[in-house]
């Protein structure tokens, strides 16, 4: 998925300075962005407190939507460097094309995982016909160094393992929970979950102490750390949690990101992440007059161009602003 700002902001992002290496409660609500013509997300991350949990670097959370009178999601060609988008439904269905070759149609419960390397571009559009509802997230997970030219892929899974726990079950999306792991290629330590909690629920999961967490909720009204959340908010945990208890009485939809702090000062702009200015500079180019990326094959219709840089160098910076 594309962040379709025509103005895009500058993220800098990486470093220890910020990581909470104790916990703590801080609720973020999501800033709301129109993607596309029709769909509407909201933007948990980066937000204007924090910039990174883990390698996680951005959050879309969208829905749930009746489209069943409208195109649905409508993304073109957009091209991504350095990071993996990893996109997870709720309801609905997307159809992912990219420079790849790849042509799928992701379905709830099953994980598409993009990763770009040193370049790929892909599209994302609701089939015709569609479902009537749509709901699900887009993350991306910045590539750490060593795998930032690594080929780009494309992987989609179903079946993925699930952690059953008294009260609630998680599908564990990407990374690894309580001994299970997904099959998704991961390129540094994450956890990445879905944890449907059973109405009456209250389950107290197990978490990697050495990683910064984060819950999102995405349906239902749930208590995360003995505090009251309502649907669209996300609350970032910090670092050394044995464990999180989460209940609901209705029952709830939560999704658990977590990973090791990401060491690397890094710059976000647009789709792209990089680690100075030159290479935004150069990837933006390419892209624009197409001597670098390949086209999606066949996608008819226009590709979404880059926009115009900020003034300055960009720099890379800290995990908040």
């Amino acid at each position: 998925m594309s962040n379709l700002d025509r103005a895009p902001d500058v993220r800098e992002l990486g470093g220890l300075a910020a990581v909470a290496p104790r916990p703590v409660h801080e609720v973020y609500a999501g800033k709301e962005v129109a993607l596309g013509e029709s769909t509407v997300v909201r933007r948990l991350l980066p937000n204007l407190g924090r910039r990174l949990v883990g390698a996680w670097c951005f959050v879309d959370h969208y829905g749930p939507d009746d489209v069943s009178t409208q195109p649905g999601m409508q993304v073109p060609p957009h091209p991504h460097i350095g990071l993996q988008t990893v996109s997870w439904l709720l309801a609905g269905e997307v159809h992912h094309r990219d420079s790849l070759g790849s042509d799928a149609v992701v379905r709830p419960g099953e994980l598409g995982l993009m990763t770009s390397g040193a370049g790929i571009a892909h599209a994302e559009h609701s089939p015709v016909p569609h479902p009537a509802l749509l709901h699900g997230v887009q993350l991306w997970v910045a590539l750490p160094d060593g795998a930032r030219a690594t080929a780009p892929a494309w992987q989609q899974h179903a079946g993925l393992p699930i952690v059953q726990e008294s009260g609630a079950s998680a599908t564990v999306i990407m990374g690894s929970l309580a001994g299970a792991t997904s099959p998704g290629t991961a390129h540094s330590p994450l956890v990445g979950a879905d944890v449907a909690v059973l109405a009456g629920g209250d389950v107290l999961l197990p978490l990697e102490p050495e990683f910064e967490h984060a819950v999102l909720v995405v349906s239902g009204a749930v208590d995360v750390d003995g505090a009251p959340l309502v649907p669209g908010a996300m609350v970032y945990l910090g670092c050394g949690r044995r464990d999180l208890r989460i209940g609901s009485q209705a029952g709830a939809r939560v999704l658990l990101l977590g990973g090791a702090p990401f060491e690397e000062q890094i710059v976000m702009w647009w789709n792209f992440v990089a680690r100075d200015n030159d290479e935004i500079v150069e990837a933006r180019r390419t892209w624009n007059d197409r001597t670098a990326f390949t086209d999606v094959p066949g996608f008819d219709g226009f590709r979404l161009r880059a926009p115009e840089l900020p003034p300055g160098r960009l720099r890379p910076g800290g995990r908040t602003r």
